[in-house]
């Protein structure tokens, strides 16, 4: 049976440049991930009850404290609900869907394993998704960048939703050093 490309125990080093844009998109994702949990928590905090009894509030902080074990696409899903449940919020489906863009650049970059190309500057992420899709086409600096840039993009819209309920999105202990 023929090989295709290295065998799977050759490890290439990313050019430093590649690295750190690479680095800098994940990091991003984290950050974006965080922003989703608190806009979760700022859209369901701003409808609950002023009545709650304490045994109601202790079972909604406990389904908040979950969020924080969630993956990407559960808090999609969540913010998405949670957006429904909110009257006068706007592009919820255009948030949503961009969400879901992100969720699939955030998989490949998290989870490919990099290979060099014979174009200069541009790497191949050997991944496949849970749909059996390859992913093809290589990757450059620039692209990285532009997800990064995309990834913030999204970030700020989502903060923008916190934000109108009037909740900042600070947690519990923010304000301790």
């Amino acid at each position: 049976m023929a090989r295709i490309g290295a065998p799977p125990e050759t490890h290439y080093t990313l050019p430093s440049d590649f690295s750190a844009a690479l680095g800098q998109c994940v990091a991003s994702f984290g950050w974006l991930e965080e922003i989703i949990k608190r806009t979760i928590y700022a859209l369901d905090r701003a409808r609950l009850a002023d009545d709650l009894t304490e045994e109601e509030l202790q079972t909604w902080l406990s389904r908040m404290s979950n969020l924080a074990d969630d993956s990407m696409g559960t808090l999609i899903e969540q913010l998405d609900a949670a957006m429904r449940r909110h009257p006068g919020l706007r592009d919820r489906n255009r948030i949503t869907d961009h969400l879901g863009e992100i969720r699939l650049h955030r998989n490949l970059l998290c989870h490919a394993s990099w290979r060099p190309t014979e174009e200069r500057g541009r790497w191949h992420p050997a991944f496949v998704n849970t749909k059996g899709d390859v992913q093809r086409d290589p990757l450059s600096v620039d692209d990285l960048n532009r997800i990064r840039e995309n990834t913030v993009e999204i970030g700020a819209r989502v903060l923008r939703v916190m934000r109108a309920t009037g909740i900042q999105g600070y947690w519990a202990g923010d304000d301790e050093a």
